[in-house]
C-alpha cells in the first residue's frame, strides 16, 4: 500500500514542466521574450538568479532601514520613500 502512495505523491514531468512555463512570466523582462521558446535549465537559472537579486535587495532595504532608525532621523515620508525603490 505504501509504494502505491508514493507512486501516487511523485510529480511528472510533465508536471514540472509545467510549474517551469508558470515561472518564465514572473521573471522580469520575460514579456519581451514570451513568444520565443525557452530551455527548462534556462527559466530555472534566471528564477535562481533573480530569486538572489531580490534576497539582496531586502538584505540592503534591511539595511538602510536599521541605520535610518539608529539615526533617529526618521519619518513617515522617509520611510514611504525608502521603501519605493
Amino acid at each position: 500500500m505504501s509504494s502505491r502512495k508514493e507512486r501516487s505523491s511523485r510529480i511528472t514531468e510533465d508536471e514540472i514542466n509545467d510549474l517551469i512555463l508558470k515561472l518564465h512570466p514572473l521573471l522580469p523582462d520575460s514579456s519581451s521574450r514570451c513568444n520565443t521558446k525557452v530551455s527548462a535549465t534556462k527559466i530555472l537559472k534566471e528564477t535562481c538568479n533573480y530569486l538572489k537579486r531580490l534576497h539582496k535587495e531586502v538584505d540592503d532595504l534591511s539595511e538602510r532601514l536599521s541605520q535610518l532608525l539608529a539615526s533617529g532621523n526618521v519619518d513617515e515620508d522617509t520611510i514611504r520613500a525608502l521603501l519605493r525603490r
